[in-house]
């Protein structure tokens, strides 16, 4: 087993990721003839084909594939002893994979990079938007060190932390009956049209829960990618939306022709948090992360 080198599992899962020998090969930083060599090698080695090499096709074989679910798990915990060493030499350095789901990403980061940059000037966080699912699956993988999404969220293999409670506004258009008031109640959205982001985003799920309470029914022949699209069919009159509060707030708290109005309490809310995985190295660094965030934003 000793004669198996880390360098050749890593070349087996580009090529299970990437499906070509080309595109792996450029990931791993080496010419395609060595990697399709060392894959070979691999193969006479272990004694089993783990790959099927077809003119514009390449697949895993059942033992291919099998192996290639615990290669991602050896190269995942050898990454994490470079990580783990580094960590103790000085835990608050270092690279540090943060992903926000793209209806907090936008809105959170303009409070809390500053503070970050300045209380972590060691720290280079890489930034990244996902979707919850994604998200988890690149958390879970060891792709990402730091999920900041809304909780709950299934937590096989992942510890959770909850960072702040953000309260849901109505969004209504600027002529709209409810446009000048100073509150409303859930109640008061009953029978509106509720403009949502398309499947996939749990804010989705989230304003169905809040509007199904009260009979707002959702728009039929609509789904938004993002809340800067909501926000825009707001303002021509199509409907209504909820928003989250960070949402309404600083450069994006002025749109024109939408009325931004809050719930009378109790608001409805979600709920913000961290999640990273039981085995990370990078524990101090996502403590000292999620404290900032939680003191910026709660």
């Amino acid at each position: 087993m000793t004669d198996i080198k880390l360098k050749d599992l890593r070349y087996l899962v580009a090529v299970a990721d990437a499906r070509h020998f080309g595109r792996a090969a450029e990931r791993c930083f080496v010419s395609q003839p060595t990697l399709s060599a060392q894959l070979k090698k691999l193969e006479r080695y272990l004694g089993v084909q783990l790959i099927e090499r077809q003119p514009n096709n390449v697949s895993l074989t059942d033992a291919g594939g099998q192996i290639v679910d615990r290669a991602r798990r050896i190269l995942e915990a050898s990454d994490e002893v470079v990580t783990l060493a580094r960590a103790h030499r000085d835990p608050l350095a270092g690279r540090l994979r943060l992903a926000m789901l793209p209806t907090i990403g936008p809105y959170l980061l303009p409070r809390v990079s500053q503070s970050i940059r300045r209380a972590l000037p060691r720290l280079e966080l890489r930034l990244y938007e996902y979707q919850t699912v994604p998200m988890l699956q690149k958390l879970k993988a060891g792709e990402l060190d730091l999920g900041i999404l809304a909780l709950p969220v299934d937590l096989e293999g992942l510890e959770a932390r909850k960072l702040f409670c953000e309260p849901f506004t109505v969004a209504v258009p600027q002529r709209h009956r409810l446009a000048k008031r100073e509150r409303v109640q859930p109640a008061d959205l009953e029978e509106e049209t509720l403009l949502l982001l398309e499947e996939g985003h749990c804010l989705r799920d989230q304003a169905l829960e809040v509007c199904s309470r009260v009979g707002a029914g959702e728009s039929q022949d609509f789904r938004a990618t993002s809340l800067e699209t909501l926000r825009q069919m707001v303002a021509t009159g199509a409907g209504i939306t909820l928003l989250p509060e960070l949402a309404t707030q600083g450069a994006y708290g002025d749109a024109r022709g939408v009325v931004v109005l809050p719930f009378a309490k109790p608001a409805p809310v979600r709920q913000v948090g961290a999640v990273w995985r039981k085995t990370t190295a990078r524990r101090p660094a996502i403590d000292a992360v999620c404290k900032l965030i939680a003191d910026q934003a709660g």
